[in-house]
């Protein structure tokens, strides 16, 4: 069963990642650009945890966000002038 945190736990573990794991979030989301493509974000994080002895919680977190962003990324901002 898949552990989820409220907003603000979500964004204290990813304000930590650097400082707990040694690498920025660019990192780990090139980490899993690398990684085995796997689809759900539950394998996606044990993956993570477990090549990369991560605890899970900071691994999940890098996953949840790593996908936020995506997605963020994937809607089109306006163009200017446009209403």
């Amino acid at each position: 069963m898949p552990v989820t945190h409220s907003p603000e736990i979500h964004a204290k573990l990813v304000e930590r990642v650097p400082t707990v794991t040694g690498r920025g979030l660019h990192e780990w989301f090139a980490a899993l650009d690398r990684g085995p493509g796997l689809v759900k974000r539950s394998e996606r994080s044990r993956w993570l945890a477990d090549e990369y002895e991560l605890p899970h919680w900071y691994a999940q977190a890098i996953v949840t966000e790593y996908d936020r962003r995506r997605r963020d990324r994937s809607i089109p901002v306006p163009r200017g002038g446009a209403t």
